[in-house]
């Protein structure tokens, strides 16, 4: 066409005042958008998208108009960012506060206000703002309440899966195949968490169709700890909720027949190498974390601050919930009271 050489493609940017006077030629000799973009090196969606936007009603492409339109446009503020809205802002801060991750409190905002666009966020938005926080007291604050505490953003690191020798194992291939549909509950997972210098430990349960949490205190991390602890804890579960459990091979559970015995409990054992075969638990204990932090003395707490801990657990919304809370799930039950749980 004469109006000048095509040119490699590069990543978008708006048409100049040059490229703008060249489409609003080519346009009024006829020659189509393809034909333009081509000449201009351009792609056909982004003279098209120029001609959209930068033409008035009723009136043929003109650059000098064009030009002036996109102008004035540049110069209008950018969206406005929603966690600028105050109430927002300190919806986040408090949820924060309370132990709720930014998934948490994005996925409980669209269940509370489902029709109100302007109070949805999304997990990334909250810990974008999170993040290009200036260094100060309220960043180091509010980056201390999410559950990995980063100071800047990273993948998650996995845990190590602990292992031991125990007798008359029942794998979990033997296990019943309706546990894992979730749709009957009784079925649980259990674990130890070791505090400082593995002088001292929690057990840990979790129930995998209410994700409910109970955690039980330990005179130590042996055999006899674990299986006197569990029992303590699972004896005020009803019989009904108490079918099966679901345990790694650490040497912990040596005593699982006598458990089994006591409380009239399955108990089935993972693969080795395989935390996904309790992710429930897996998951779970990683928000057991931010209330027992690696390298503490677990031997400190009551069952009484055990128990209060459970009950923040146990009140937090979950995405595998559909942001309900483990409890709210628990009392559409209906038949069971989770006070019988012991929480």
């Amino acid at each position: 066409m004469g109006y000048g050489v095509a040119m490699p493609t590069r990543s978008y940017r708006h048409l100049s005042a040059e490229e703008r006077e060249t489409v609003s030629l080519g346009l009024a000799q006829g020659h189509s958008l393809r034909e333009l973009a081509r000449c201009l090196g351009r792609s056909s969606s982004t003279v098209s998208r120029e001609v959209a936007r930068n033409v008035t009603r009723g009136r043929p492409y003109r650059a000098c108009t064009a030009h002036t339109i996109a102008a004035g446009r540049a110069c209008q503020p950018r969206r406005r960012r929603k966690l600028v809205d105050p109430w927002l802002w300190q919806y986040v801060q408090n949820h924060l506060a309370e132990g709720c991750s930014p998934e948490q409190i994005a996925g409980r905002l669209r269940r509370a206000y489902p029709g109100d666009m302007k109070k949805h966020l999304s997990a990334e938005t909250i810990y974008a703002a999170l993040y290009v926080l200036p260094r100060g007291t309220l960043r180091s604050a509010l980056l201390a309440s999410l559950r990995q505490a980063r100071k800047a953003r990273r993948p998650r690191a996995r845990g190590t899966d602990r292992r031991g020798q125990i007798p008359n194992m029942t794998p979990i291939a033997d296990r019943p195949a309706d546990v894992a549909t979730r749709i009957v509950p009784g079925h649980w997972e259990g674990d130890l968490i070791k505090g400082a210098r593995n002088g001292s430990a929690v057990g840990t349960l979790v129930e995998r169709t209410t994700r409910l949490v109970i955690l039980a205190r330990m005179e130590g991390s042996d055999a006899r700890s674990a299986r006197e602890g569990f029992t303590k804890k699972l004896r005020h579960v009803p019989a009904l909720l108490r079918k099966t459990l679901t345990y790694d091979r650490g040497k912990e559970m040596a005593e699982h027949e006598r458990l089994t015995e006591r409380l009239a409990i399955q108990v089935f054992f993972a693969d080795p190498y395989s935390p996904w075969q309790r992710g429930t638990n897996e998951n779970t204990n990683g928000l057991r974390r931010q209330y027992l932090p690696k390298g503490t003395d677990l031997s400190g707490y009551t069952q009484r601050e055990l128990n209060a801990i459970a009950h923040r657990l146990n009140t937090r919304p979950r995405k595998c919930l559909d942001f309900a809370t483990p409890l709210e799930v628990y009392a559409q039950l209906r038949h069971y009271s989770p006070v019988a749980l012991g929480t």
